[in-house]
């Protein structure tokens, strides 16, 4: 066997985990979230979580790769040995079966961003007389599959190159460019006539939210799921890690880097949808129909989207590259079949499945919805019992604490068999509860 591919140093490891944690949720779900539920109080929850909860989920992931020499599927069977063979390999693939089961409706959205990037540099958009027309005109649609096919020819493309080749290389370039986009995006947003209103609507804590439980659970789902929390991801990331790297510091540049993407975006779009009398609540399509029209209403609106839009290709890009270095890995390193072959072999799978998600787009809910609210999450779940009970803490703090400044001790070990593995399954059971919180 070949010898195991590495990042090249810290700062490629953490750009590229910050690639893979500032995904599309970052761009509209925290902005809309942060305004529904309190504004600056949301905050409170959401800091609390991020700072006693998602910590000690990443360090487990990238420790337990970084131990075992690889990802998911190969840790969690070496941890699960005295199970059964066939029960041992079905509990160890739910993580991955989640992340690509994400992954096959996630390039169909950065699909349609591609379109819409295009559009903009082409100058279509100015044409474009109901821009909620155009969005839903398209989506749905065969006109959706070419789009989907060029996000995934993209990544694959990166994918192939290798570890410190193509996935850290891209970063390096994509993650800079995304925080200087999105700052000089804000600075214009701001200026905007009425933003100051949107920017209230952001800020002015609502201290009562604090009293409704839906506050809490939202805050909880946003925090976990913002940094590719799903017992898999951050797994195959850390496997590729030198035994020298700070883990322990590496996890809070992440979290930090992550949490200013996503305030970033909120001040983008929340104040400029206020500015131009728009639904600052929109979900989803606050992407694809509010910022347009925003964009369409605005002096230069055309270059801006332009600017918006590749910023927003980074992100989505950057995700779906750690999305495919899932499988990837588990067939390189399990199956010793070349990375080419295996990044190519999982493209052409999930581009032939994802077709009919193009076409029906209640298929495409469905999928999104298994595979986001129940397979993910469950995935987690079996992440976190693995690295914390079965494997044990014992065995797993030597792994956090080697390279760190600062070490982990008793505290670390309580907290995460006793307060991250409980709260693993109660995100899980909360999900399912209230059809996703994350």
């Amino acid at each position: 066997m070949s010898k195991r591919e590495k990042f090249s140093g810290r700062i490629g490891f953490i750009l590229a985990c910050i690639g893979s944690a500032i995904g599309l949720g970052n761009v509209w779900m925290f902005s809309w979230r942060l305004g529904q539920y309190g504004g600056s109080a949301f905050l409170i929850p959401y800091f609390l979580f991020l700072a006693i909860l998602v910590p000690i989920g990443l360090m487990g992931e990238f420790a337990i790769g970084r131990k075992m020499k690889g990802g998911s599927f190969k840790a969690y069977n070496v941890i699960l040995e005295k199970l059964p063979s066939g029960l041992r390999n079905t509990i160890s693939a739910i993580p991955t079966l989640g992340v690509v089961g994400i992954f096959l409706f996630y390039a169909i959205v950065t699909g349609w961003i591609i379109r819409y990037f295009f559009a903009y540099v082409t100058g279509k958009m100015n044409e474009v007389a109901n821009i909620s027309d155009y969005f839903e005109g398209f989506i749905g649609t065969s006109d959706s599959i070419i789009w989907h096919g060029i996000a995934l020819l993209i990544v694959v493309l990166i994918v192939s190159l290798g570890v410190s080749k193509g996935i850290e290389k891209i970063n390096k370039i994509m993650m800079p460019l995304l925080f200087i986009i999105l700052i000089g995006i804000m600075i214009r947003s701001l200026s905007l006539e009425g933003a100051m209103e949107g920017v209230k609507y952001l800020l002015i804590p609502k201290w009562d939210m604090l009293l409704k439980p839906m506050t809490w659970i939202m805050a909880l789902g946003q925090a976990f799921f913002t940094v590719s929390l799903n017992g898999c991801a951050m797994v195959v990331y850390g496997s590729y890690l030198e035994e020298e790297v700070d883990v322990v510091n590496a996890t809070k540049q992440i979290i930090i880097f992550d949490t200013i993407a996503a305030l970033l975006s909120a001040f983008v779009i929340i104040p400029a949808a206020f500015a131009f009398g728009l639904d600052p609540q929109a979900g989803p399509t606050l992407l694809f129909i509010t910022v347009p029209s925003i964009f369409s209403s605005m002096p230069g609106g055309t270059i801006f989207g332009i600017l918006f839009f590749a910023g927003i290709i980074f992100a989505a890009v950057s995700s779906a590259i750690n999305m495919l270095e899932v499988p990837v890995e588990v067939l390189k390193n399990n199956f010793n079949i070349s990375r080419k072959k295996a990044a190519i072999g999982v493209t052409i799978i999930v581009f032939i499945l994802g077709i009919p998600l193009d076409l029906n787009m209640n298929l495409f809910g469905m999928v999104a919805d298994i595979s986001s609210v129940y397979i993910a999450p469950l995935g987690a779940v079996i992440g976190a019992i693995c690295i914390y009970w079965i494997y044990g803490t014992k065995n797993i703090l030597p792994e956090i604490n080697k390279g760190a400044a600062k070490k982990q001790g008793k505290i670390f070990e309580l907290a995460a068999k006793y307060f991250f593995v409980p709260f693993s399954i109660i995100i899980l059971i909360l999900g399912i509860l209230l059809g996703g919180i994350g």
